[in-house]
């Protein structure tokens, strides 16, 4: 068996038992190429026999690269689920698996646009764009990003199936989770100023964004056209379309939204990855308290 053998096996688990999506395939399928190389292991046996310390001096060799401690966190977490696989094709116990643990990682706190910032960011991409249905296009995915708080990758997965928009819609978030919710009228009508400008048929069960060739919208190009906009605007690089989901999730909380309900409007498994939104919420105000306080000012 050869290296290429191991990594198109590890692709297709990707892709279809696991339904990773490509940008996350190819981070775990790189980082299953380098451990090989480093043990120069060429089938599964081999790599079910991984020992922790051979693991950890990978690592080690990785850190000597440059690599900081959240690539190496992900690098692990890589490295662990490419071994579990390993050991399913070698009949290995799951529990024969070495024990390392990853470098401790401190999580940072989401970076929120204001509601002014968001409205603008989508005015631009559209002012911006080199034909009018494609920046009604990247108006309509902004909206989306902000005003229903969607992952990127969940407002691009959206289908001609969705349509006509209603008051909610349907999502379809990690592990194939659905929820449901509240689409805006600003929101509604962007989506359908889209679909009136778009030159692509959209078919029932097509993607519902389409490229300038007509194939579904990548997130690329969403992204390259937030941060031609955000320069325009003069915005700092954390102005990302991820950063509207955040931001969604920041003004609803300021706004006297309670966690669980805001828990089932991201699509959070737990109300820990909830939670971080009261330490934004914080931060702002914080941050206000500074620039206006009396005492701040003296």
């Amino acid at each position: 068996m050869t290296k290429a053998d191991l990594l198109e096996a590890w692709g297709n688990h990707l892709a279809h038992a696991r339904r990773r999506s490509p940008h996350t395939s190819r981070a775990y399928i790189a980082a299953a190429a380098r451990l090989i190389d480093g043990l120069g292991a060429t089938d599964w046996n081999a790599l079910a026999a991984l020992d922790p310390g051979s693991l950890r001096l990978h690592l080690a060799d990785r850190r000597e690269d440059g690599i900081g401690n959240v690539s190496a966190a992900r690098e692990l977490s890589a490295i662990k689920s490419f071994l579990a696989f390993a050991r399913q094709q070698a009949g290995v116990p799951e529990r024969a698996g070495p024990r390392v643990r990853g470098p401790r990682v401190k999580k940072g706190i989401p970076r929120p646009v204001t509601p002014d910032e968001a409205v603008n960011l989508a005015a631009m991409v559209e002012e911006d764009a080199r034909e009018e249905w494609i920046g009604a296009r990247d108006r309509a995915v902004l909206l989306l990003l902000y005003g229903a708080g969607m992952r990127i990758a969940e407002a691009l997965s959206l289908t001609g199936a969705a349509l006509p928009l209603a008051e909610t819609i349907t999502v379809t978030g990690k592990g194939n989770k659905q929820r449901v919710v509240p689409l805006l009228p600003i929101v509604r009508e962007a989506v359908a100023d889209y679909i009136r400008k778009c030159p692509w048929p959209l078919e029932r069960d097509g993607a519902l964004f389409r490229g300038a060739k007509g194939g579904a919208l990548a997130q690329g190009m969403v992204q390259k056209a937030m941060a031609r906009a955000r320069i325009a605007l003069g915005l700092p690089s954390t102005a990302t379309p991820h950063a509207l989901r955040h931001s969604f999730a920041t003004h609803l909380l300021g706004a006297g939204a309670d966690l669980r309900s805001l828990q089932e409007l991201l699509g959070h498994a737990s109300l820990g990855s909830t939670q971080i939104y009261t330490k934004v919420d914080a931060a702002t105000l914080l941050d206000v308290y500074r620039h206006a306080h009396p005492r701040e000012q003296g």
